[in-house]
């Protein structure tokens, strides 16, 4: 690992084929911290461990990011609105949990979205977290309208902290309903803290809020002290209807 300076991005860290990362506070103004390395699991595990994910476009070099501010959602504090809470009552909609994690990853990647080009959710990204899935610490939270898959989130989890990397909608409100079925899940196991990573006016409205990185690492460093959760969440049965009246 070493430092150099490259046009455009200012100094930056080089990996090499070690899983080991420079201090996130050396990520530069726009929260880029390092280049390069690979997505193994012992590299991927490392970084979250340590409030770095990586972020980039297909065919370019991997980027690693640790921003400041950085967007946590507490599982406590989640916005479920009025209107949500009626979907929510309807019934409309069944959660499950790591029985299609491959769908989910799936359509994250491929569902198109308002202002977006494209999706950094390469082949490459895909076959990363689906090793981390079958791990037992990459879970996937899956809404279904019947028989049909309408939206949906996966991300990691590590100690008491869940790292969210991404979330899809094909119905209305269906990734509202996902992060609620999260929340519930998370609840149960005594996980209070979600890392956003980069607040969105979506997330906002359901809670969401910056920190500084500093507030961040404090709470993750205390996080990940906590007995690792391994393992499927298949076999766990949430009711969305019980959050509705929460």
């Amino acid at each position: 690992m070493k430092l150099v300076a490259l046009e455009g991005m200012g100094p930056i860290y080089l990996l090499d084929r070690h899983p080991v990362f420079p201090a996130p506070t050396q990520a530069n103004e726009e929260g880029l911290l390092a280049m390069g390395g690979d997505l193994s699991v012992d590299r991927l595990l490392e970084a979250y461990r340590h409030g770095i994910f990586p972020w980039y476009e297909a065919g370019e070099p991997i980027l690693w990011w640790s921003p400041d501010p950085r967007a946590i959602l507490e599982t406590a504090e989640l916005r479920i609105s009025r209107s949500l809470r009626a979907v929510l009552r309807r019934g409309d909609f069944d959660v499950r949990y790591d029985t299609a994690f491959d769908q989910v990853i799936h359509a994250c990647a491929t569902t198109a979205r308002r202002d977006q080009e494209g999706s950094w959710i390469s082949t490459e990204v895909r076959a990363a977290y689906t090793a981390l899935h079958d791990l037992g610490v990459c879970h996937s939270v899956e809404i279904w309208h019947g028989d049909e898959l309408v939206g949906g989130l996966y991300g990691v989890c590590l100690g008491s902290c869940f790292f969210g990397e991404s979330m899809f909608s094909r119905q209305s409100n269906a990734s509202k309903v996902a992060l609620v079925g999260l929340a519930r899940r998370l609840t149960a196991l005594g996980i209070g803290l979600i890392d956003c990573q980069i607040v969105s006016e979506h997330l906002l409205s359901l809670g969401a809020k910056n920190v500084p990185r500093s507030e961040f690492l404090r709470r993750l460093d205390e996080a990940v002290r906590h007995p690792a959760s391994r393992g499927s969440w298949a076999g766990y049965s949430g009711e969305l209807r019980a959050q509705a009246d929460g």
